[in-house]
């Protein structure tokens, strides 16, 4: 199994950016999958998932923030953050839930002005 996630970058308070996660090795519809970050000096922490019919769930910290959708033809699961703040900066990665595979390398995202 490989994750790889990408999409990161610099982005100003309330700015907006779009994760990508391909995957290979995996269908990632047949699982809970979904999104972890993990800030300089602190544990890695659970962002929000998407279940294998489609229905998403979010951290507090996020939600109403930041959305999940998969493509299914595309092997691919996203991550569309909006409202963006400075303590949302981390590296984001993509994992299944219950049981991760071995952690792809994630994608940086700073937010700062």
């Amino acid at each position: 199994v490989q994750l790889q996630a990408s999409g990161g970058g610099l982005v100003q308070p309330g700015g907006s950016l779009r994760l990508s996660c391909a995957a290979s090795g995996i269908t990632l519809k047949d699982y809970k999958t979904g999104w972890f970050r993990q800030a300089p000096g602190k544990e890695r922490e659970w962002v929000g998932s998407i279940f294998s019919g489609g229905v998403s769930e979010y951290a507090e910290s996020v939600k109403g923030r930041f959305t999940i959708s998969r493509d299914n033809a595309e092997n691919a699961l996203y991550l569309q953050m909006t409202a963006l703040k400075p303590e949302d900066a981390a590296v984001y990665y993509c994992n299944r839930i219950a049981i991760p595979w071995t952690w792809g390398r994630g994608t940086q995202v700073t937010v700062s002005s």
